[in-house]
C-alpha cells in the first residue's frame, strides 16, 4: 500500500472480507466432495453467479442454468433456494473495524460484486451491511470488478482523488485494478490473519486508535471468523 497519503475513505469488499463466501463448502457438506466436484466441473456456477452480479435476474438466471443441466437441476436451484447457507461465517474483526471507522467519522464504503436479489437476502440477515456511508453494488451498477468502470463510479460519486482511497478486497485481480488507478489497497488473503494487517494500516494512518483496533481484533476467537 502507498503510504504517502492519508486515506480519506475506506472501501470494503464484502465476500471473504466481511462475510465468508465459499459455495463449495456448502455443497461439500450437503452432497460430499465427489458429487460437488462433478457439479462444479459440469456446470460453471461461478459464471452463472457473475451474470447475477452484473444485474441479471437472480431467479431467472438460476432457473435457466438448471434447465440446461437437468441432471444437476435440484442442486443448482439450491444456489437460490438456500443462498444464505452459501455465505458465512461473519469475519467479525473486519466488521468491528468497519464500525470503528464510522464511529471515528471516517467515510466507509462498500464495493462488492453482488447481485440485486442476493444482496437483498444478505442485507436482511447481516445487519452491518447497512453500516456504510455509500454502497456500490455491482448488480445495481451493471458492471463488476475488476472492470475499471466500477472504480471510476466510486471516484466520481465520492469526489475523492484515487490516492486518498483505501480498498480492501480478497481477489488479486480486483486489487491490481484498484492500484492501477492509484488507489491504496490491501489484499485480504486470510480471514484469520488479514484483519491484523488491516488494523495495522488503519492505526498507522491515524484513522483508528491502537486501543480501538485491539478491541476489534479481540471481537472473536483465534480463527477470526464466527457465525452470524
Amino acid at each position: 500500500m502507498s503510504t504517502g497519503n492519508t486515506p480519506e475513505a475506506v472501501i470494503f469488499d464484502i465476500g471473504n472480507v466481511l462475510i465468508g463466501w465459499q459455495p463449495e463448502r456448502f455443497y461439500d457438506r450437503l452432497v460430499g466432495p465427489e458429487t460437488r466436484r462433478r457439479l462444479f466441473e459440469t456446470v460453471d456456477l461461478h459464471a452463472m453467479n457473475e451474470r447475477i452480479d452484473r444485474g441479471a435476474d437472480f431467479h431467472a438466471t438460476v432457473e435457466e442454468t438448471a434447465a440446461a443441466h437437468p441432471e444437476f437441476a435440484p442442486l443448482i436451484r439450491l444456489w437460490r433456494e438456500r443462498w444464505l447457507e452459501l455465505t458465512g461465517p461473519v469475519i467479525r474483526p473486519s466488521v468491528a473495524l468497519q464500525r470503528a471507522l464510522r464511529a471515528a467519522g471516517v467515510p466507509v464504503f462498500a464495493l462488492s460484486n453482488f447481485g440485486i436479489g442476493s444482496f437483498e437476502i444478505a442485507e436482511s440477515h447481516y445487519g452491518f451491511l447497512a453500516d456504510f456511508d455509500r454502497r456500490f453494488i455491482s448488480g445495481h451498477l451493471g458492471v463488476t470488478k475488476p472492470d475499471p468502470r466500477i472504480y471510476a463510479v466510486v471516484e466520481e460519486e465520492s469526489g475523492l482523488p484515487p490516492e486518498r482511497l483505501l480498498f480492501i478486497d480478497d481477489r488479486a485481480d480486483n486489487i491490481a485494478a484498484a492500484r492501477a488507478r492509484g488507489w491504496q489497497a490491501l489484499h485480504f488473503t486470510d480471514p484469520a490473519a488479514s484483519p491484523a494487517a488491516l488494523a495495522e494500516l488503519l492505526t498507522g494512518a491515524g484513522l483508528v486508535g491502537p486501543e480501538v483496533a485491539a478491541a476489534a481484533l479481540a471481537a472473536t476467537g483465534a480463527t477470526g471468523e464466527e457465525s452470524a
